[in-house]
């Protein structure tokens, strides 16, 4: 037999706890130490000569922005926002006065940083601050000059993430992560393969952002200025308001594309795609768009019109590319789309000319003997509306004669559809009312006679009985 082998060595590692430590002891070693080293970086990095010289810089930078801020604020105000024009320019004027003193503390911080970098110094506190007040003053001037909750929300969740990672010095690596996040989009004429990262994506929208909001701003001044050329027909300037309404978000998005670096010519791989997604899921939205230069290039309706479409009658205050804004007499705006107007047609009021034709029908007793005196009259009465035109002048005709009535059709005209049709209607048959009043005549409601061939041979006794009893019984009472 072989010699049994020796037993391997219980003895445990040295670098491991005794039997008799306790666990808990260990954690709370191992917890000291991490504070320690915690602390020993603290001062090493913090607590320092240098860094105390950056935080009193830093409190000591408030009093003189304090001085100069109000100064500055009197200056904007009566030196530069007076002879700013009206608008956006003026508000940015006034939104500098309001923030004239973060802006002078920002001018301060910004001399000791360079003070400090000249000196050979560390800036980083100083630099850190410089950063959150930058990114304060960007919020604060997108809301006090855009006056759009939606910007001011972008400038806050943009701008803060921004100066935060930039105050802690971790934008860098940031950036390279999103630089190196990226996905294929093609080749080029070459076979180089083409990438679009993520870094690209969020500067095309932040570009896109600023040079949309421009564009918008440049739309308003050159539709004011279309606006203000007496010789466009009304219906040429909504065609080119339409115009740049499309066209101007296109350019801003061309260039955005263009200043990112996005290699054009990769679009053509996408071409398919789009065309497939424009046929399929935004039909509708394609239809209205067309069907709304077909609209205002054929002048069927043009702002400022009165028509009358799917039962909602009022005049129209706005043509844009998916829809027409009509307003009606209840004061409410209604949204029609644009293929609406071409698939079912629209009455318009004043598509030639304004002044239209209303209709009053009413009938009267056979009783009446001058029929044509009584039209005479309802023509004169009609004549003293004051939104009933002379000319051309009120017609009352005789239209039929009717079962119970001889049923006229008082018409008259107006100039003016948009003030509505049913109340000068009714101001018209007021007037007819008062009219038959004066003149006793009867207006008639429909009656029928009721001939009994067949009864039976006690019905006429029992009804006679019947109503016997009912006088008696009135006399009694």
């Amino acid at each position: 037999m072989q010699d049994a082998q020796p037993t391997q060595d219980a003895t445990p590692p040295q670098d491991a706890p005794a039997p008799d430590e306790s666990v808990i002891e260990g954690s709370v070693d191992g917890l000291r130490e991490q504070a320690l080293a915690i602390w020993d970086n603290l001062q090493s990095h913090m607590l320092t000569l240098g860094v105390a010289i950056e935080g009193a810089i830093l409190i000591a930078a408030i009093l003189p922005a304090a001085f100069f801020g109000p100064r500055l604020r009197k200056l904007i105000q009566t030196q530069i926002a007076p002879r700013a024009p009206y608008g956006v320019l003026r508000r940015a004027a006034n939104a500098f006065a309001h923030l004239a003193t973060p802006i002078a503390l920002y001018i301060l911080l910004q001399a000791a940083v360079l003070g400090l970098q000249a000196a050979g110094s560390s800036s980083n506190l100083i630099s850190a601050g410089v950063s959150l007040l930058t990114a304060w003053i960007v919020i604060r001037l997108v809301t006090l000059v855009i006056r759009s909750p939606f910007w001011s929300r972008v400038a806050f969740y943009v701008a803060w993430p921004i100066a935060a990672l930039d105050a802690f010095g971790v934008l860098d690596d940031v950036v390279r992560q999103l630089q190196a996040f990226s996905f294929p989009i093609g080749e080029d004429e070459n076979g180089v393969a083409q990438t679009f990262s993520a870094l690209d994506f969020l500067r095309m929208l932040a570009v896109f952002g600023v040079l949309f909001w421009g564009a918008r701003f440049l739309n308003h001044l050159i539709q004011g200025r279309i606006n203000a050329i007496d010789e466009l027909t009304v219906s040429f300037k909504a065609l080119l308001a339409k115009i740049l309404d499309v066209l101007l978000p296109v350019v801003a998005l061309v260039l955005a594309l263009q200043i990112v670096g996005f290699p054009f010519g990769t679009l053509a791989i996408f071409g398919g795609a789009i065309g497939l997604g424009i046929g399929l899921g935004m039909q509708r939205t394609v239809s209205n768009f067309f069907a709304g230069f077909t609209l205002i290039a054929d002048k069927s309706i043009k702002p400022g019109d009165v028509i009358e479409v799917a039962g909602t009658y009022g005049w129209v205050t706005a043509m844009n590319a998916r829809y027409v804004s009509l307003r009606t007499r209840d004061g409410t705006a209604h949204l029609v789309p644009n293929d609406k107007f071409i698939e079912d047609g629209v009455v318009n009021w004043s598509h030639d000319d304004r002044v239209v034709r209303l209709h009053a029908p009413f009938g009267v007793s056979y009783s009446t003997k001058d029929l044509r005196g009584l039209a005479r009259a309802a023509e004169e009465r009609a004549l003293t509306i004051d939104r009933v035109l002379k000319s051309p002048a009120p017609r009352c005709n005789v239209m039929e004669f009717g079962d119970s009535s001889v049923n006229f059709d008082l018409r008259f005209w107006i100039n003016d559809p948009a003030n509505g049709s049913a109340n000068v209607r009714s101001d018209v048959y007021m007037a007819i009312w008062d009219m038959l009043h004066e003149m006793n005549i009867e207006i008639p409601f429909p009656q029928r006679d009721l001939h009994l061939k067949s009864v039976p041979d006690d019905f006429l006794t029992s009804t006679v009985e019947t109503r016997a009893e009912a006088l008696s019984n009135s006399r009694e009472d």
